[in-house]
């Protein structure tokens, strides 16, 4: 059998002699890429509600204070600041995660966060969890309020109960023993 060249213009055979019709092959590669696009659809209300809440804790957790506050509802924005005013001068965040997530309706969802802190002048571990309610601004879920559910107090700008020794505390040092004296 002889190969013959191949020609633009004329359609190709099969091995039977009979021309090959592409166009069946050709709309079920453009049936399967629509198929496979449909399956990497935009995330749900839900996923973007827990998005939305992980970006703004760990800019809050970091410092990034401007780009949390892109996260929350226009009259909570002072409220929000301010609970977090002494956050990286007295108060320094060690973690931050999401311990709970739950839809109260299409438009509302409940978060609960988990920070582990402490005060620089007492570097004593802390954790406090905190329940946030997040509302749905056609497409963009803003923080609406939060408040403290259970943990140590003093992340969100509470004052601190400090106990202050009832007697002065000995020197937590050794006395100093000197070799070769008679002291």
């Amino acid at each position: 059998m002889r190969a013959r060249p191949s020609d633009p213009s004329r359609p190709s055979l099969a091995p039977s002699g009979r021309p090959v019709r592409l166009a069946p092959l050709a709309s079920l590669g453009l049936v399967a890429a629509l198929a496979s696009a449909a399956c990497a659809a935009a995330p749900t209300g839900a996923a973007r509600a827990q998005n939305a809440a992980q970006e703004l804790n760990l800019n809050a957790r970091f410092g990034r204070m401007e780009l949390a506050m892109e996260s929350v509802a226009p009259g909570h924005r002072e409220a929000f600041a301010e609970r977090r005013r002494s956050w990286g001068s007295r108060v320094r965040i060690a973690d931050a995660e999401l311990s709970g997530f739950r839809l109260a309706g299409k438009e509302d969802a409940l978060v609960s966060v988990r920070v582990s802190w402490y005060l620089l002048d007492e570097q004593e571990l802390r954790t406090t969890t905190l329940r946030q309610a997040w509302h749905d601004h056609r497409g963009d879920w803003l923080l609406e309020r939060e408040e403290r559910l259970d943990g140590d107090i003093g992340l969100l700008g509470e004052p601190i109960p400090r106990a202050e020794p009832s007697e002065p505390r000995p020197p937590a040092q050794f006395p100093t023993v000197r070799l070769g004296t008679n002291n």
